[in-house]
């Protein structure tokens, strides 16, 4: 990794950049087979980045093809673990070693701030590939308690052929979270970025077989989900498929299974994670500091969003400015300037999602303390002040539906129990922090949180080792941690009669 750059070390770097916009088959970029094309626009300023291969059926039978002929070869599934994991572990360090390129590619495709594409996707990809290689040859089989004259043994054994699509808010890192597991266990993938940010998908897979990955085992085929997303949905072909994004497709894709052949289907989906502060917090400061990053980090385009703040009623309107002060140091600003903090929406039908709550959330009721504007209009970008509303109930729309967006839920409780109760009256159940200074009242409430996830005193924590996951309508399954290996292997029982 390189020292840090200034805003104009990126600008300079950013008119000298190859950007690749082909699909990756068989170890070969290609046009889609139809010839048809995307514009890849930069929300940063508006400029068109890339015309992106637009892959439908034809390029998925494709894809197909080649990765289940490379897994029947047994050229990557019947390698010995150790040696996948040293080509595994090699993938990784070319993601850190091509990390100025891939965050610069980051942020100009979906409008993250350069300082968090390089420090937490770049870092993270990297991370996340490296800790799947080490692991995979340190997994065991087991042996049933057997009579004296018999043996029975349980092995993993690779699905086969995978079909992972992934999001656009942290596209790079969703991909290395699945591509991590699924390749260093020796199956044959074909990643299905999102349509909206495209650019570091098509880069990973180069970088895969420099690092002396078979042509065939990672295939890349951008396009759009309701072409390309659907037809490997329903390939008769596919495995497993898994699946980062929002409920409403995760949905969709459980059905598309269900109709072609009952493919396995992970599904990590949508969240309206609740944030819980209680009047006896052990640091109110820190607590507003977190609040405020839960909500404007990523532009609030992140699944696990603190997007609705519970706050205990006698320190409501206290805390609350604590937030709202806290906010003047998450203001928009340029993407590749390394002390901004908030970047721009990934694109205007989204920035036009976040307005229209707002909208809502004004004229529903509920007031607004701060943000709420677009900003930055000169750029050509598309940039939206973090903005919190208090006084929410929690039937709004702003409390139950996902925004996507830096727009923050402030909703006031009197009790532990109407806490959990608010928290766990919704739809989702991905994650939730838990902020109080009594032992005992902090582990009662995670217990009885509905959610795949809870952070005690912090916001988001976890690395590698814990997965990453929810209940209810927030999916199944889970990233990260020896847990997601079991998405990407059969397990099957072997009776031996002595």
């Amino acid at each position: 990794m390189s020292a840090k750059k200034s805003r104009q070390d990126w600008e300079t770097l950013a008119q000298s950049i190859e950007i690749k916009g082909q699909a990756l088959i068989g170890g070969e970029l290609r046009d889609a087979e139809s010839g048809d094309t995307f514009a890849c626009i930069s929300p940063v300023d508006g400029r068109v980045l890339a015309n992106v291969a637009s892959c439908d059926l034809a390029d998925a039978n494709l894809a197909v093809s080649n990765a289940r002929a490379m897994f029947e070869s047994g050229a990557w599934a019947q390698l010995p673990p150790a040696e996948r994991k040293k080509v595994v572990i090699r993938f990784a360090e070319l993601i850190e070693e091509n990390g100025d390129e891939l965050a610069l590619l980051e942020t100009l495709d979906m409008g993250k701030p350069i300082r968090y594409s390089k420090a937490v996707d770049v870092a993270g990809a990297a991370r996340a590939i490296r800790w799947s290689g080490e692991a995979v040859d340190k997994i065991y089989d087991e042996l049933a308690p057997t009579p004296h004259n018999e043996i029975g043994m349980v092995t993993r054994e690779p699905v086969g052929v995978v079909a992972a699509i992934v999001p656009w808010n942290f596209p790079m890192l969703m991909a290395c979270w699945k591509l991590g597991p699924a390749l260093a266990a020796g199956n044959s993938v074909i990643l299905k970025p999102s349509e909206k940010s495209p650019l570091t998908a098509i880069r990973l897979g180069q970088l895969a077989m420099e690092a002396g990955m078979p042509a065939g085992v990672l295939n890349v085929l951008p396009g759009f989900g309701h072409t390309v997303g659907k037809a490997l949905a329903l390939h008769m072909d596919v495995d497993t498929l898994v699946f980062t994004g929002s409920t409403k497709i995760a949905k969709q894709l459980m059905i598309y299974a269900g109709e072609s052949n009952m493919k396995r289907v992970w599904l990590e989906a949508g969240g309206k994670s609740p944030n819980i502060v209680f009047a006896d917090a052990p640091d109110l400061d820190a607590a507003a500091e977190a609040a405020t990053s839960a909500i404007a980090f990523n532009q609030g385009e992140v699944c696990t969003a603190g997007s609705r703040l519970l706050v205990e009623a006698s320190i409501k309107d206290a805390f609350v400015e604590k937030v709202a002060l806290q906010l003047q140091n998450w203001q928009p600003g340029h993407p590749l300037d390394p002390d901004t903090q908030v970047g721009a929406v990934v694109d205007q039908q989204q920035l036009d999602t976040v307005l229209t709550y707002i909208e809502k959330g004004a004229q529903g009721g509920a007031t607004m303390v701060c943000g709420g504007k677009r900003v930055m209009t000169e750029t050509g970008g598309l940039f939206v002040e973090p903005t919190v509303f208090d006084n929410v109930n929690n039937q709004m729309p702003i409390a139950r539906e996902e925004i996507f967006g830096p727009v923050l839920s402030v909703i006031t409780f009197n009790s532990a129990e109407e806490a959990v109760a608010i928290a766990n009256d919704t739809d989702y159940g991905l994650a939730a922090a838990v902020w109080t200074s009594n032992i005992s009242k902090a582990h009662k409430t995670a217990k009885a949180l509905r959610t795949g996830m809870v952070w005690i005193n912090h916001y988001d924590g976890g690395d590698m080792t814990a997965p990453f996951g929810g209940y209810k309508q927030s999916g199944n399954g889970r990233d990260k941690s020896l847990h997601a290996f079991e998405k990407y292997t059969e397990v099957k029982a072997t009776w031996i009669a002595l």
